[in-house]
């Protein structure tokens, strides 16, 4: 069974120390085998708040945790005109990682990180086409037996939003992007952007969208706040690929808690969710 923890959206520069602090000794508590951060680490790619990722990164690192890490839009800079467009993620590559596209393999699990923050837009994403041939490629060899999991800032489909049902835009070129995911066997497909936490089967939100669950994380420290979601993250126990345990984490004022725990299994293309009921403490 491999035990990751997917955290988004760490916002530093609006984050709450106290809560980084928290959710920093519930990952060097519980060990999990990877922490997978689905970008937005700062909130205006200033110099300060990339060093202040970096540290927090690196004390992950020294603990003994694996990272797996890709970009945000807040990653660009969003006033410096000239570095938004010369050199957007420069500051990015310097302080956090030169890899945009990270691969992560062991015996249990193949995670790909694509990189879909665009200068050209403010908030919105995109996958061109050389990263759908490399998603195809690099899940090729992959042994079948393996959980195949995709990470992306912006989710690959529109997402419900509100309360009223409205639903986000798609990343760029959706169509094309979900016939990679579907070609390349992708059975978890993990993103953030949102600051709302949501699972559901592709095949139950998009027709033609292979056998993917799609789980969104809310934001892990950020005082930006949407929908009075409190900060979040997600417990992930993936024990095959067509079998998964999603534990959502949530700060209640004073500590990082359990608030649900639910159980999915993928029945050909159709993931179906079970609410597990066991008091035991999150393991």
């Amino acid at each position: 069974m491999a035990r990751i923890a997917h955290l988004s959206d760490i916002h530093f520069g609006a984050h709450d120390q106290k809560i980084v602090d928290a959710a920093t000794a519930w990952l060097e508590e519980r060990r999990p085998d990877l922490v997978i951060i689905s970008g937005d680490l700062t909130q205006r790619a200033r110099i300060g708040q990339f060093g202040r990722a970096a540290g927090w990164i690196n004390r992950l690192k020294r603990a003994g945790l694996r990272i797996l890490v890709v970009p945000g839009n807040h990653d660009i800079p969003l006033y410096d005109v000239v570095r938004r467009f010369a050199a957007p993620l420069e500051r990015y590559k310097r302080y956090i990682s030169n890899d945009l596209c990270p691969f992560y393999e062991d015996g249990e699990v193949a995670i790909l990180g694509l990189n879909t923050a665009r200068s050209l837009t403010i908030k919105d994403g995109r996958i061109n086409h050389d990263q759908m041939v490399m998603l195809r490629e690099r899940f090729a060899p992959v042994a079948p037996e393996k959980t195949r999991i995709l990470v992306t800032h912006h989710p690959l489909f529109a997402m419900p939003i509100g309360k009223g049902g409205e639903l986000s835009e798609a990343v760029g070129q959706h169509e094309d992007a979900v016939e990679a995911a579907c070609e390349a066997g992708v059975h978890l497909a993990l993103a953030g952007h949102f600051h709302r936490t949501y699972a559901q089967s592709a095949r139950k939100m998009v027709e033609r969208s292979g056998g993917a669950l799609v789980i969104q994380a809310g934001t892990a420290t950020s005082t930006r706040l949407r929908n009075a979601e409190p900060q979040s993250f997600n417990w992930l126990h993936v024990r095959r690929n067509n079998e998964m345990e999603l534990q959502v984490i949530v700060w209640d004022g004073a500590a990082f808690r359990r608030a649900s725990h639910v159980e999915y299994r993928r029945d050909g293309e159709i993931w179906t969710a079970q609410d597990v009921r066991d008091p035991a403490m999150v393991g």
